[in-house]
């Protein structure tokens, strides 16, 4: 990004301000997420304490939705001929930086977009979020705040006067919250919210839906298992799905064994069709017109991640720094990559491109040395390890400098992960090493004091 000398949006007085006029999907896979968390064009003024945005033409470009966006901020008073002119230049770089047979109509007929929030909706609706979906969020997001704050005895009244809101998205929300919190060490908030979770399942006609589709869910995935300790067949997983009286639980057991679901398992269930009474033929082949449709929306859905991550590996081997590109996608480095990287190392192997080969293998070092474990992991394994506080008391004195207020935050947060996942035994055990770490560190710190 360039630095640039303008005028405070407060005071007016002369500030410094790295500014990005250009957000291009194509070479930067974070664009979009800059736009729409407003961190790009921003200026803090030592003057007058000010820190936010500072008004600057934009350009955006995701040539995989065929958009270009263009917004030039009113307040800069600039005539129109005159706005066409200055972001001509990064209309031309969106083009040059694509390949011939990339340029496409869209190109020459820049969007101009009147207001910032027009772009940003623009952007959200190329991805099928319309305004009114965004609304409905924060309207979830509200109720489960207020929810939060009521009294225990409120709380059934608010959720039937909010009932409509209250739906499947509601309660996904809620369980993104409290990974969130988890992944935070926010432990308090964590619980808090799988009470609160638990307060409402029963109370509304989606939340007895959940509930009854996850204790299907959970018997089929333990009879699953029973199967599999006997030696899971082609026709003994028929024969669990026709088990099943619950639509969730037959898909359940579909994603998990979705590379079961091949053409001999299809063959088995064809001549079951043929063979049964006409009055069960018909459950029969609309499980099959089920399973079918799901496999291949499941493998649709394979191929998409994988040529995602196809784009994701070129992007990064053609960055100037392996390191950096790898720590701004480390969100999208999952086994489709890690497939996707074995793929274009087998075959610049085979073309014979030993630098790149190199670029991949240097990848691949990146990554194994990323994949250890925290140290603070592994004294979490060592204490877990000793039955005795002795022990453990020992064990903390060698390891003093590493008792800091991250690593209880990494404890308290692994418990409260066990507790919300009905590991109960692991959980209680964590939380007897997290109260001796506690209480170690509290002495630690008041011997400093």
């Amino acid at each position: 990004m360039a630095k640039i000398q303008t005028s405070c949006p407060r005071c007016r007085q002369p500030v410094l301000a790295e500014v990005e006029q250009l957000l291009d999907m194509k070479v930067d896979p974070k664009a979009k997420q800059k736009l729409l968390a407003g961190t790009y064009n921003r200026a803090v003024c030592q003057n007058c304490g000010y820190d936010g945005p500072i008004p600057m033409p934009l350009v955006y470009h995701d040539p995989e939705k065929e958009l270009l966006l263009t917004y030039f901020p009113p307040e800069l008073g600039i005539p129109l001929n005159e706005q066409e002119r200055l972001l001509g230049p990064y209309i031309k770089q969106v083009t040059e930086r694509l390949q011939p047979e990339e340029r496409k109509a869209y190109l020459f007929r820049p969007q101009s977009m009147l207001t910032m929030q027009t772009m940003i909706d623009r952007v959200l609706e190329a991805d099928g979020i319309t305004r009114e979906m965004i609304e409905k969020s924060q309207k979830r997001l509200n109720l489960i705040q207020r929810l939060l704050n009521a009294t225990p005895s409120s709380r059934p009244e608010i959720v039937r006067q909010e009932e409509e809101i209250i739906d499947q998205e509601f309660f996904q929300m809620l369980g993104q919250l409290i990974e969130a919190s988890l992944a935070g060490g926010d432990r308090a908030t964590a619980q808090a919210l799988v009470n609160l979770q638990k307060e409402i399942l029963p109370l509304t006609q989606v939340g007895q839906q959940i509930l009854s589709d996850s204790s299907a869910i959970q018997t089929a995935l333990q009879d699953l298992q029973e199967a599999g300790k006997r030696g899971l067949t082609r026709e003994a997983l028929l024969d669990l799905m026709l088990k099943q009286t619950n639509p969730a639980a037959v898909e359940a057991l579909a994603r998990v064994t979705v590379t079961g679901l091949d053409y001999e398992f299809f063959t088995i269930l064809s001549e079951r069709i043929e063979k049964a009474p006409e009055a069960e033929q018909s459950r029969l082949v609309q499980l099959r017109d089920k399973l079918l449709a799901m496999t291949q929306e499941v493998n649709r859905q394979i191929q998409e991640q994988m040529q995602s991550a196809r784009k994701l590996v070129d992007n990064i081997l053609n960055a100037p720094n392996l390191e950096k590109a790898l720590e701004e996608n480390l969100g999208s480095l999952d086994e489709f990559f890690a497939e996707a990287l074995r793929e274009a190392l087998e075959q610049a192997r085979q073309k014979g491109d030993i630098e790149r080969s190199a670029r991949i293998q240097k990848i691949v070092s990146i990554l194994q040395e990323a994949a250890k474990p925290p140290a603070e992991y592994e004294l979490i394994e060592n204490l877990l390890s000793l039955q005795d506080e002795v022990s453990r008391r020992e064990l903390l004195e060698k390891n003093e400098e590493k008792i800091t207020p991250e690593f209880l935050q990494v404890l308290s947060g692994l418990v409260s992960q066990m507790e919300e996942q009905g590991q109960e035994e692991f959980a209680h055990q964590l939380e007897g090493v997290y109260k001796q770490v506690l209480r170690f560190s509290m002495e630690m710190n008041m011997k400093r004091g």
